[in-house]
């Protein structure tokens, strides 16, 4: 079963594992517009590996695939990221149903859940923690 952490837990787990990993499920899209987390202070880069194609929504049927593409292995200790939690989540299962083994879920993702004007990014998520991102 895939454990949900909150965005510091994963940026202090970044930090102190070298073979940590954080792999943003969001597309292309979202990364180009709304940013993406920025691990250069830990001497890290973020992994893009979409979950669902931008516009469609359709599942990236290579998604595991793709992980191994972008050097994320079986023993690395896997953070997987989209928006708010649900894409990772669903990101996370399939890795793990995969054979990977140590996989959790950025729980409130990116950019949080809508505050009660409907933004995002001002009430949880790694902007809202305000840990380093950029635009890309």
């Amino acid at each position: 079963m895939v454990e949900d952490v909150v965005p510091q837990q994963a940026y202090a787990a970044l930090s102190a594992n070298p073979d940590a990993q954080l792999v943003d499920v969001r597309t292309d899209a979202e990364w180009t517009y709304v940013g993406l987390p920025d691990l250069s202070p830990i001497g890290k880069r973020v992994l893009l590996v979409q979950w669902q194609a931008f516009p469609s929504g359709a599942p990236n049927q290579q998604f595991v695939e793709q992980l191994g593409a972008a050097g994320v292995t079986r023993q690395h200790e896997i953070y997987f990221i989209c928006r708010s939690g649900a894409r990772s989540l669903a990101a996370a299962d399939a890795a793990e149903q995969s054979g990977y083994r140590t996989v959790f879920n950025v729980s409130d993702g990116f950019e949080g859940p809508p505050d009660a004007q409907g933004h995002r990014g001002t009430v949880a998520g790694w902007k809202a923690d305000e840990l380093p991102w950029r635009q890309r």
